[in-house]
């Protein structure tokens, strides 16, 4: 990582959703890798929710974080192939007012030197809604580990440079506490 050396690190707030139509908080390794990695470079895990493969209810609470003034990263993982359950872009896809279109492409270079060609099956994406950045990917534990590592780790931090989503995301009043 590239570090501007008087940048200064920038806790966010993230949320994390789980979709799944068969996991648990027991079972749910994914969303658990990316709210440990979160907690783990200094950011604060306001949210972790696990919801069913439903349209309505997925967007009903990506659309409910991007309201919260608090809540300034969503990550969503699960429901993003091609199964008749998985609707993750179709629920989160209108909620973005700005696509991060490489996002997705950038997902899949990193993912297919671990899943081959089975990559293109992967509808990762990204994009910003009212200063939140959500970012959805794919429910496997190997493919949040690679979105974290190979994308998230950099732009989550404000050290990052040439850039970084950290200056595009609203800002927190530091003394309000969630209660």
């Amino acid at each position: 990582m590239s570090v501007k050396p008087d940048a200064v690190f920038v806790p966010l707030n993230i949320a994390v959703l789980t979709v799944s139509d068969t996991r648990t908080f027991d079972t749910d390794t994914s969303g658990q890798l990316l709210a440990s990695r979160a907690v783990e470079a200094g950011h604060n895990l306001v949210a972790r929710v696990l919801l069913k493969d439903d349209l309505y209810r997925i967007r009903a609470q990506v659309a409910t974080w991007i309201a919260d003034d608090q809540v300034q990263v969503v990550l969503v993982t699960g429901g993003t192939g091609f199964t008749g359950r998985d609707s993750t872009p179709e629920a989160v896809g209108c909620l973005l007012d700005r696509r991060v279109d490489g996002f997705g492409e950038l997902f899949r270079a990193l993912s297919i030197l671990d899943v081959g060609t089975s990559t293109l099956q992967s509808r990762a994406l990204a994009g910003l809604s009212n200063g939140t950045l959500v970012c959805c990917v794919p429910g496997s534990t190997g493919a949040c580990r690679t979105a974290w590592e190979g994308i998230l780790a950099e732009q989550l931090d404000a050290r990052h440079r040439p850039c970084n989503f950290v200056a595009h995301l609203k800002a927190v009043a530091a003394c309000e506490s969630r209660g």
